[in-house]
């Protein structure tokens, strides 16, 4: 089963510093058909204008993955850490029993990101922090696994059964990717044009996936695609 969600049609929020879309339920946007996909619960599209951003606040018994897409990402949290990230490289933080972080755009250019938001697998885990600064032609033309379960083999590792991959197709270029029996993905076309299947997406768009395995086509310019797997809700 495949499922197209169009960004224009998905949650929008506009704070002049921050312009946002939802691809589920999150702050003002709230809708009750869309609050999550099994595991996963948030993926926000973020612009940041420079010298902005997330003051110190709170979170727990949460996995948080940002992933930039352009510009520069400072992180900030209670553990100690602070470190400034660019694009293609990933950040992790177990809320756990409880964190405070922020995160700002402390470049002189706009500044792009996923915030992506996991359920775990239980509560209570100790806080937690790690970033990966993965070299970008590793993503080229074949899948890079950036996130995954603690059983898994990317260098990032959540409390939950969950697998993050990354590529960027370039045009005309094509890739499989498989979604097993009682396993689900959710897929996000970050920058340029696919044709995944049949269906054609486009800059921002989300695909849902249930046991189907999908061949992607980059069809304009290069595809920039961030794939999240995970068990069968």
């Amino acid at each position: 089963m495949l499922r197209k969600l169009d960004h224009k049609n998905m949650g929008k929020s506009n704070l002049g510093w921050l312009r946002s879309i939802f691809h589920f339920s999150f702050a003002e946007y709230f809708n009750p058909t869309n609050i999550n996909f099994g595991a996963l619960r948030v993926i926000n599209d973020d612009l940041i204008e420079s010298m902005e951003g997330f003051d110190t606040h709170p979170h727990q018994d949460m996995e948080i993955i940002s992933y930039v897409i352009d510009g520069e990402l400072t992180h900030q949290d209670s553990m100690g850490n602070k470190r400034t990230l660019s694009r293609g490289e990933v950040q992790y933080m177990s809320a756990g029993t409880g964190v405070f972080h922020s995160e700002h755009n402390f470049g002189n250019k706009l500044l792009r990101l996923l915030q992506i938001w996991v359920y775990p697998d239980k509560k209570g885990y100790e806080p937690n922090y790690g970033d990966y600064r993965f070299p970008w032609e590793l993503r080229k033309n074949k899948w890079l696994p950036i996130v995954s379960g603690q059983q898994g083999n990317a260098p990032i590792k959540i409390n939950q059964d969950a697998n993050f991959y990354v590529v960027e197709l370039e045009k005309g270029n094509e890739i499989t990717f498989e979604v097993n029996k009682d396993r689900q993905a959710y897929l996000v076309q970050i920058e340029g044009e696919s044709q995944i299947n049949d269906i054609n997406m486009n800059a921002k768009d989300g695909l849902e996936i249930v046991e189907e395995n999908i061949n992607i086509k980059a069809t304009e310019n290069s595809s920039h695609i961030l794939v999240i797997e995970m068990k069968k809700a």
